[in-house]
């Protein structure tokens, strides 16, 4: 079965940890390929643990890290953001949400899921 037409310069993405379920249903977007580490040199990371940031930005400094939630719990985004990351989204939000907060974070902008942002 052929597979599916991808643009010459897909957007490499890094889950971290691994989440076999989230790769398939981000790589169903025609531009976003999931690697599976770092020496794929992806353009942004998604992370669940917010102490992954500055390790994963010491190894590469040019990838954009987003920390992935459940809830907002005070002084998340703040940390977040202090150690570096490009921003923070929610889990439980729909993969085409998720899939746009990654591209705005390919291009350099801090994305924060409006639900998580500060009053």
């Amino acid at each position: 079965m052929p597979s599916p037409h991808r643009p010459a310069r897909s957007l490499r993405v890094l889950l971290h940890p691994a989440n076999p379920a989230l790769a398939v249903h981000l790589g169903l977007q025609p531009d976003i390929e999931v690697v599976r580490d770092l020496t794929a040199r992806p353009v942004v990371a998604l992370v669940e643990d917010p102490a992954a940031v500055t390790e994963l930005l010491a190894d590469d400094p040019e990838c954009r890290v987003l920390v992935l939630t459940g809830s907002a719990r005070p002084g998340l985004l703040d940390a977040v953001l202090a150690a570096g990351a490009a921003g923070l989204v929610l889990r439980d939000g729909p993969v085409e949400d998720l899939a746009d907060a990654l591209r705005r974070a390919s291009r350099g902008e801090t994305v924060i899921d409006p639900a998580l942002d500060r009053p």
